[in-house]
């Protein structure tokens, strides 16, 4: 690199001389280690047209629903690296490549990477048994090793307890988690367990002497530069951490808010799921895998090994925190994702063509996870997905916000129109009307909702109990009787409880 401030220094008097070699020596000092530790740096600051292409498609999403960030780099140049909609609706906050989101899953490539770091440093075997962290275990589980742990081939169940913030104690979960029965024979076959990957975060705190986030902070996190990925560690400022919008139409918050009021992280996530992070970050973790900074090549090579298939497709196989493809042009892709109904994470990586595509939404759902139509835009010219359109929860709140109750003839005929295979399940008008119920604003539009529903489907006993549900809840009593009745008359248990409680209300009064 040429510095063209030499140029002309041989007028310069001694002390100024001096002064501007200090200057030229800690700017080139600076511009070395932002070189070389900056992935985001090397930045196309003109979109390709592919790239153009990319975020022309997304923009247009954002009225339809679309809400999130999205980074891609090719051959160590950062083609895209935008953020679309909201973190936080409510402050008009947008979203950004620094916006704070929950990889979910993603968490898991993590734990695997810190397994084989401590395979090198204490010499594990991945085969052996994990009776040396647990002892005791029952006969079906005493066979057990990490590689299956790895491979989701334990037998393991995906989960115990009530969800992501059941605090089950530590010798409680594990205690339970082994006791539970197998869903197959350890190493038999591919059955996705989240729990497995927390006894591996478990394996990791007994070799190293220190909780699971503390040891990924030290030897991954930190010495990377990563410094807003974790689970609480980070000094995440709010204004940074996505808020998570249900359908993108309720908002539930963050993780973090329910980390930092319980004070710690439930074994239902810890090293399965639940690590927060950013795509710059995220993108630091790409370049230290690919630079093989923190693993050895071979150990990429275990950590991307197709080990067992997920299905008997055979179209993808596990590794360790990582699903295994092949491209429609027979290169490899390296691939997992995460998600929680709310938040949605996925990291795809093509080694051979030297892709990745890294994307976050924090208003979830089918219509807006697309990363895999981003990568088919990405090598193909002609290809354009269909246009992001307005999940079906989206699209009625936004319908019901601004018309009158007696406009539900209009949305069923919108709803049979454009959104009929979704309505073909009387799920999703059941929940619709509950949120709608559940609503400050919107809980007159639930009487019509499930009424729309029972019309659909009339011989249903749950959506005449639904309707009766709205029906006591706005005080229309002798209409909640009725439609409890005929839930009964339909086979609906629940409802009788209902009735007679409302009966004898009516008989006291």
């Amino acid at each position: 690199m040429r510095i063209r401030i030499l140029a002309g220094l041989r007028s310069v008097p001694i002390k100024r001389l001096n002064d501007v070699f200090c200057f030229v020596a800690i700017f080139a000092i600076f511009l070395l280690s932002a070189c070389s530790t900056s992935p985001h740096l090397n930045f196309s600051r003109e979109l390709s047209p592919v790239s153009k292409k990319i975020d022309d498609y997304l923009k247009a999403g954002v009225p339809e629903g679309f809400s999130g960030a999205v980074l891609i780099a090719k051959n160590d140049l950062v083609l895209l690296k935008q953020g679309y909609g909201f973190a936080s609706k409510e402050a008009e906050i947008a979203n950004s490549p620094e916006t704070v989101f929950t990889i979910g899953s993603v968490t898991k490539q993590f734990t695997a990477a810190a397994i084989l770091l401590l395979s090198d440093q204490y010499d594990l075997d991945l085969n052996s048994s994990i009776t040396e962290f647990f002892p005791n275990l029952p006969d079906d589980k005493a066979d057990i090793t990490l590689h299956q742990l790895l491979t989701h081939t334990s037998g393991l169940p995906s989960d115990i307890g009530e969800g992501d913030f059941d605090y089950i104690p530590t010798e409680e979960y594990f205690a339970r988690l082994f006791e539970s029965k197998l869903l197959v024979a350890s190493g038999t076959k591919h059955h996705y367990s989240n729990a497995g990957y927390s006894v591996l975060a478990r394996i990791i705190e007994i070799c190293s002497g220190q909780d699971y986030e503390s040891f990924l902070a030290a030897k991954i996190f930190l010495p990377l530069g990563m410094k807003h990925t974790g689970y609480v560690r980070p000094s995440w400022k709010d204004k940074d951490i996505a808020q998570g919008y249900m359908r993108n139409i309720i908002n539930r918050g963050t993780l973090i808010e329910r980390f930092n009021a319980s004070g710690a992280v439930s074994w239902n996530l810890k090293g399965n799921g639940g690590i927060h992070s950013t795509l710059n970050d995220m993108y630091i973790w790409h370049q230290a895998l690919k630079n093989n900074t923190v693993l050895s090549a071979s150990q990429l090579k275990m950590l991307t090994t197709p080990y067992v298939p997920e299905s008997e497709s055979l179209s993808s196989h596990y590794a360790y925190g990582w699903a295994i493809f092949k491209s429609n042009r027979e290169t490899k892709i390296i691939s997992h994702n995460g998600g929680n109904g709310v938040f949605f994470f996925d990291y795809i990586w093509i080694p051979e063509e030297d892709t990745t595509v890294l994307f976050a939404t924090n208003a979830s759902s089918r219509e807006v996870e697309l990363a895999w139509q981003i990568e088919k835009m990405l090598f193909s010219e002609t290809y354009l997905p269909k246009p992001i359109e307005k999940n079906v929860y989206h699209y009625v709140f936004d319908f019901i916000e601004n018309s009158p109750t007696s406009n539900i003839a209009k949305l069923e005929t919108a709803l049979l129109e454009q959104y009929s295979e979704e309505i073909s399940d009387p799920g999703t008008l059941n929940r619709l009307g509950y949120l709608s119920l559940r609503s400050e604003t919107k809980s007159n539009w639930s009487v019509p909702l499930f009424t729309l529903n029972t019309r659909l489907f009339p011989t249903d006993s749950n959506v005449w109990d639904s309707l009766g549900d709205a029906y006591q809840t706005h005080g229309k009593i002798n209409e909640a009787i009725k439609t409890y009745r005929k839930a009964i008359t339909l086979g609906h248990k629940g409802a009788d409880g209902k009735l007679k409680e409302l009966l004898d209300d009516v008989t006291d009064q």
